[in-house]
């Protein structure tokens, strides 16, 4: 299938332009730490389930931030993106409370559509790319 100018596939830009608008998505880091045995006791595949069910998610190889393994991406819809926001990066999303909380503000709108609720401030992390160099 030929390719647009944005790089998709001629069927890929008539979905997107049927599909209506773009939603808040979820990017779920499961690599060498996020989604492994590392991080004990929580339920790695129940949570993507969780997210999947509710809001698009993508499974990413390893986002750069192990240290705050489970890291989740909440990506702005394009509305969001029209308002100005960007990626909202959570890390230590270990809590199955934490995934409701996300389900929930992601549903709502997500990043620049919704106040992201208080209770996330706490998983909120630098993205590593963001990160001074020393």
């Amino acid at each position: 299938m030929p390719a647009t100018p944005t790089g998709r596939t001629t069927d890929d830009a008539r979905t997107a332009a049927t599909a209506g608008p773009v939603p808040c998505r979820v990017v779920v880091c499961r690599d060498c730490c996020c989604g492994s045995p590392k991080v004990s006791g929580v339920d790695h595949a129940a949570q993507t389930a969780r997210l999947r069910a509710q809001v698009p998610v993508r499974v990413s190889a390893c986002l750069d931030a192990c240290e705050h393994a489970n890291v989740i991406v909440v990506q702005p819809s394009a509305e969001g993106r029209a308002a100005g926001a960007r990626p909202v990066w959570l890390g230590l999303v270990n809590d199955p409370d934490a995934t409701e909380d996300i389900v929930a503000w992601v549903r709502a709108g997500g990043p620049g559509v919704a106040p992201r609720p208080d209770i996330l401030d706490l998983y909120a992390i630098t993205p590593p790319r963001r990160r001074p160099v020393s």
